[in-house]
């Protein structure tokens, strides 16, 4: 866990993700990378130079109309010290059963991030934090290329006029190896897997292709594109 604090502290001094007195919301899905920042923002509280206050969030969309069980999640935000909110949605109603989407990735990630962000807002926060690390920022590069036609990718910290929040991603610059290898290590509770899309996506079809790029002919390739984003300022990176 180490080597994901190190990284986490320079991705927030880098990009000046954290300021005396935040109030700082996590998107807690209860994977392993919402997990990981929580355990690493949580801990970083003992020696980062800023004072923040940390709450967790859920939202739980209710796969097949039954609640999450989110017990491991709060008894952990417990051991911690940060307070868990769950809300409860009809998410997978509205998108499987009533709209009976056959894509429904963004519209679904588009309401619950709306949902966070109401959330943050009544637990009285200025900023929310989501687990987003430097696959995620790469394989969102190549979908916008290959998919839309053009260059960009989500930011490392966007302030969202319209709510009056700051959107800040702490686990930029980790990879997804070194955030699996430390859950692992650190034995969290990640939760099972319930979507009924799940690797199905557009999202996981890239990173396949960027791990058989990766396997092949051009081993070292995501972070070499990352380093490129970097250089070329790409979305503020």
């Amino acid at each position: 866990m180490q080597k994901i604090l190190g990284a986490m502290r320079r991705a927030i001094t880098d990009y000046n993700m954290i300021e005396e007195g935040d109030a700082i919301a996590l998107g807690i899905s209860g994977g392993k990378d919402s997990l990981a920042l929580l355990v690493g923002l949580a801990r970083l509280r003992e020696f980062y130079g800023a004072h923040y206050r940390l709450v967790a969030l859920s939202v739980d969309p209710c796969f097949d109309g039954k609640p999450a069980d989110y017990t491991a999640i709060t008894a952990l935000c417990e051991q911690l010290g940060v307070p868990h909110v769950i809300r409860r949605s009809n998410l997978w109603e509205i998108l499987f059963v009533t709209r009976e989407e056959s894509n429904p990735c963004s519209l679904c990630a588009r309401m619950r991030r709306g949902m966070l962000h109401n959330m943050a807002r009544e637990a009285g926060c200025n900023k929310i934090a989501l687990g987003h690390h430097r696959d995620d920022a790469v394989e969102t590069f190549v979908m916008n290329l290959f998919y839309e036609g053009r260059v960009g990718c989500f930011s490392p910290v966007s302030y969202l006029s319209r709510k009056d929040i700051t959107m800040i991603r702490p686990l930029c610059l980790c990879s997804e190896r070194d955030i699996i290898s430390a859950v692992r290590r650190e034995e969290l509770p990640v939760m099972g897997k319930t979507c009924p899309v799940d690797g199905a996506t557009t999202r996981q079809k890239t990173k396949q292709w960027l791990i058989a790029m990766e396997k092949g002919d051009y081993p070292g390739i995501t972070k070499r594109m990352f380093g490129a984003m970097r250089r070329g300022n790409i979305s503020k990176w």
